[in-house]
């Protein structure tokens, strides 16, 4: 099988397209045919050596899949050879066959179509991700102000489409109009162009002077210590990643003054740590977009051979919504 091979620590350009051996499901495990591998940025700091941990070399990027099982471990059960499933890895979906822990696959109903199959292989993370952080970690209620900044991305977008089904009035952050009109399209009530217009002074405008309840910040940089100061008293900043490179250095006075609260997410050690919860929140998404009251947006879809460049375009922030690798097109 054709597989993306990562040898080394580096860029995407580093990445190479080989032909590999098969591999063999353990009896915990399960084959997987990826019909479809999502792009997410913890793929690419996976590359360059910089995630929480580094699988060994050689191995193949990616972490969220969809596709059939081909093959079941021994002690597989639930399980059968031909379904349909979404997988979650630390690794191995930039291929077109993958191993994933039985535990870690979520069955897909039969007779799915291949636009279905799609989406539910591209929005577990990010929509997993923002259900958490606003469900779990924020304590989300209904009538709140949510800020998302880097609206337009993937876990942005799933924000504001998650903000709206609970409730919460949704202001999105976002550098470009096609970002910010896509936002507004997932449910978005106001937008600001943080490129152009002063952060703390449009909110402040639109809250009226109270500050925002939650700040959903998957972007890091320069807008967070703006975006903390926009908090009202007793509102909760979500830090969820650092698209932006930079680690803002917080100074955490800020907190005390307005009784806030800086909150860590961390959506792949929820999923270890606290199963129960996770399925349960997989089981909400999965009814939610069963009844078209989520609908995730893939912007683009690459062939095997392209993935590379798909992570280029995520690093570079030009991606709104998500990219979609299709493991069974080479070129």
């Amino acid at each position: 099988m054709r597989a993306i091979i990562c040898n080394n620590w580096g860029s995407p350009a580093t990445l190479e397209l080989r032909e590999v051996p098969s591999p063999q499901p353990g009896p915990k495990q399960v084959l997987l045919r990826v019909r479809a591998a999502a792009v997410n940025f913890p793929d690419a700091l996976i590359v360059a050596g910089k995630y929480q941990f580094r699988p060994e070399f050689p191995f193949s990027p990616g972490g969220e899949m969809s596709g059939d099982i081909i093959a079941i471990g021994s002690e597989v059960n639930h399980l059968a050879v031909g379904q349909s499933v979404v997988g979650l890895a630390s690794h191995g979906a930039y291929a077109q066959e993958s191993l994933v822990d039985a535990s870690h696959v979520v069955p897909l109903p039969a007779g799915i179509s291949d636009a279905e199959l799609e989406r539910a292989g591209s929005f577990l993370l990010t929509y997993g991700t923002s259900l958490h952080a606003l469900k779990d970690r924020a304590e989300a209620r209904a009538g709140e102000t949510l800020l998302v900044l880097g609206a337009g991305g993937g876990v942005g977008l799933a924000a504001v489409e998650i903000g709206k089904r609970i409730g919460l009035r949704v202001i999105a952050a976002a550098s470009s109009a096609e970002k910010r009109d896509a936002a507004i399209a997932h449910g978005a009530d106001e937008v600001i162009d943080y490129t152009r217009e002063d952060l703390r002074e449009r909110i402040k405008t639109l809250t009226a002077g109270k500050g925002v309840d939650i700040v959903y910040d998957p972007v890091g940089g320069d807008f967070a210590e703006p975006a903390l100061r926009s908090l009202g008293w007793r509102g909760r900043y979500l830090v969820v990643g650092f698209a932006a490179g930079d680690i803002p250095k917080i100074p955490i006075n800020l907190l005390l003054l307005k009784g806030s609260a800086l909150v860590g997410v961390f959506w792949g050690e929820f999923v270890r740590r606290e199963p129960k919860l996770n399925a349960g929140n997989i089981a909400q998404l999965f009814a939610w977009l069963g009844e078209g009251k989520i609908n995730p947006l893939i912007s683009k879809r690459y062939p095997l051979s392209q993935a590379p460049a798909a992570l280029d375009a995520l690093l570079a922030r030009e991606v709104v919504g998500k990219l979609v690798i299709l493991p069974q097109q080479i070129d």
